[in-house]
């Protein structure tokens, strides 16, 4: 029977087509990218040394002001780190990113290409004809590549360009099945050249809504096509009267990999980005690793404070210790995993 489901590949000349038994092209996940922050990373991926699908669409959604722009550039200022060779295409629709801001963050300019595009017509294709040109290198020869859209819900389309242009105030009702069809596509080619994808987009609040409700812009189809879909929240983080940052509240919307509805905060700095270690305390607590006594914690390092811990992290989240904190995140944020084990 196998060969002929390999005829049936041929005959029908389905490039995505594989038997199971040989890996589903764009449905197994063979890696992940490393986000910069292990508890993000648990969220995405069950695991704190996982991150983002190698080759799915990850979608970071949240009000204005959430700092959905600066928590893209801390996982590719990540992704370009580990990958020496890599570079990242960043399609940017809100005119809001400048070499000044990609440079302050840490994230190496000459690895990232700015692609500014107005209209979901417009990010279609050129992101469909960055993939062709991508996959028409042989697969030894391609270098890791990442895709960012920032934002979405600022696209807007070419009926509403025209309308603009000729002074109409319409609406296109239109929008949501052209983003659907651009995902359709899109979704499967990243799935085959193995390339991962990062989207933010904004939320509002639902309306007539029995409970307080965030909603996604854009319509259905991005729900369908994202991997994950993470909701952010934030509070800001001062020194003394110094705003340093911001702790990210992260909210697992959607996943087709963990546990929905699971949340975790993360800390991002406005000088190094996302703070690796940031999160892992509160998962020691709950894991049992570390006990909480009073005022400070017993850890195998000796008790501490909280604070001291978050700015010592190597000295108390020692490789056994980060071991066992991964055996509990697989069991807190995966499913079928046994919470009891």
């Amino acid at each position: 029977m196998s060969d002929f489901l390999k005829d049936i590949i041929k005959e029908t000349g389905n490039e995505y087509a594989t038997l199971a038994s040989e890996g589903v092209s764009g449905g197994d996940i063979d890696s992940f990218i490393d986000t910069g922050s292990y508890s993000f990373n648990a969220l995405l991926s069950g695991s704190i040394f996982g991150g983002l699908p190698g080759n799915r669409i990850t979608a970071i959604a949240g009000e204005a002001a959430t700092g959905k722009t600066f928590f893209a550039l801390g996982i590719v200022k990540s992704f370009l780190e580990k990958n020496k060779d890599a570079g990242v295409i960043y399609f940017e629709s809100e005119n809001a990113i400048s070499k000044d801001m990609i440079e302050s963050r840490g994230v190496d300019s000459n690895r990232l290409l700015v692609m500014p595009v107005a209209t979901v017509q417009e990010f279609r294709t050129q992101s469909i004809k960055v993939i062709d040109k991508y996959l028409e290198q042989p697969e030894d020869k391609r270098k890791p590549m990442m895709f960012v859209l920032d934002s979405l819900g600022m696209l807007s389309t070419t009926k509403e360009m025209t309308d603009t242009a000729e002074g109409k105030e319409t609406r296109d009702m239109t929008r949501s099945q052209i983003v659907k069809s651009a995902f359709r596509v899109l979704t499967l080619k990243l799935g085959q050249a193995n390339v991962p994808m990062i989207m933010t987009n904004h939320t509002y609040d639902v309306i007539g809504s029995m409970f307080p409700q965030k909603e996604m812009g854009g319509g259905s189809g991005l729900k369908y096509a994202a991997s994950s879909i993470i909701y952010l929240g934030k509070r800001k983080e001062k020194d003394g009267t110094e705003v340093v940052g911001n702790i990210i509240h992260c909210k697992n919307y959607k996943s087709r990999i963990t546990k929905e509805n699971a949340q975790i905060d993360v800390r991002l700095t406005y000088k190094r980005g996302l703070d690796r270690h940031y999160g892992l305390l509160d998962l020691a607590e709950q894991a049992g690793i570390f006990k909480k006594v009073s005022t400070r914690y017993e850890t195998p390092a000796g008790k501490a404070f909280g604070k001291s811990i978050n700015s010592e992290p190597e000295k108390y989240f020692t490789d056994e210790v980060l071991t066992k904190i991964d055996e509990y995140t697989k069991q807190k944020f995966t499913y079928g995993q046994d919470e009891e084990a």
